[in-house]
């Protein structure tokens, strides 16, 4: 006999005894182990506005402890916009304390100014809305650009509303409501620069839970688009084990049950809690339900482990069966 024939003699062989192997003996709950695997629900951290990478804090592969900081992106921009409200905060909190010590005469023409300054950003703001509205709707301008003007005019629009009722309470000689048209200012000025200061902390975001960083996908210096991931990050709380149950016990793993598992190199008596059961079966003909089709069925099960340490995305498992409740 040839060596070509003996050749494909065994690997006919081979795939015949694979075969049987899958139909009759893999994943049947009378083996002894039901086959699956570990995988990880990746998060993807990004920073909410367009900048330089300037710092990378971490590598693929890192192991991090919640609130270490996985990079920055330059904060310069962001940085003068939080500088200007925590300005406007501070001038919101001395008109509103000269306002509770009582308006003089003298004063009112400071705040005319500050109503013709106000209307002139208003002015401003507005003719800026008029212009990119267009181009968004043709798309010449991105929605961020859209939503930035709208957002500046109805600042200045508060704003100018704000001086006017503080210059009316001021010519009728009302100081108690003068005073509140100041403390409304100031409230809204406070809130300008916490929304400021949490865009700030929002490029360079930290761990939420301790994990592992699976990728990164830009280094420092490289330009990073608004909402775009810089890295793929995997928390130890949202690892999950993947294994197929046969149908003939699927009763068994109801949501809640406690499965034991195992894998190369693992610590023994390794425990999973049972998470999801599919509610449809794989790999199996749709229509057609012969007892042989029947024995292959099989239904997808995910457990959250007791402790993730040491279980690594895509390694292999071995699950202990359960038995289905007699009839």
């Amino acid at each position: 006999m040839k060596p070509q024939q003996i050749l494909i003699g065994v690997l006919l062989l081979s795939a015949a005894g694979l075969g049987a192997f899958l139909v009759f003996g893999g994943g049947r709950e009378g083996g002894n182990v039901l086959s699956g695997y570990v995988e990880g629900e990746p998060l993807y951290p990004a920073s909410p506005v367009s900048g330089r990478l300037v710092a990378l804090d971490v590598q693929r592969g890192d192991t991090l402890t919640a609130g270490t900081r996985f990079f920055s992106v330059d904060p310069a921009q962001t940085q003068a916009v939080r500088d200007q409200a925590a300005a406007e905060a501070q001038a919101a909190r001395s008109l509103a304390a000269d306002a509770r010590r009582g308006q003089r005469p003298a004063e009112l023409g400071v705040i005319e100014a500050q109503l013709a300054a106000a209307r002139a950003v208003l002015n401003e703001a507005d003719t800026s809305l008029k212009r990119v509205q267009p181009l968004a709707e043709a798309g010449a301008a991105s929605r961020a650009q859209l939503d930035s003007a709208i957002a500046a005019r109805a600042t200045a629009t508060a704003n100018v509303r704000a001086i006017e009722k503080q210059l009316q309470a001021a010519q009728l000689g009302a100081r108690e409501d003068q005073a509140q048209a100041a403390q409304d200012r100031v409230s809204q000025a406070e809130a300008a620069l916490g929304a400021a200061e949490a865009r700030l902390t929002d490029l360079s975001p930290q761990a939420p839970a301790a994990g592992r960083v699976e990728d990164v996908f830009f280094q420092p210096g490289e330009w990073v688009q608004a909402n775009q991931p810089v890295l793929s990050f995997i928390p130890d709380d949202r690892v999950r084990l993947r294994f197929f149950a046969p149908q003939d016990s699927i009763a068994a793993y109801a949501i809640g049950a406690e499965v034991g598992f195992g894998c190369d190199g693992c610590a023994e008596g390794l425990k999973a809690k049972i998470t999801y059961v599919s509610p449809r079966p794989e790999f199996t003909p749709p229509v057609i339900y012969s007892r042989e089709a029947r024995e292959r069925m099989v239904f997808l099960v995910e457990a959250v482990p007791a402790s993730s340490k040491g279980l690594t995305p895509g390694q292999p498992i071995d699950v202990t069966p359960l038995k289905a409740a007699a009839k």
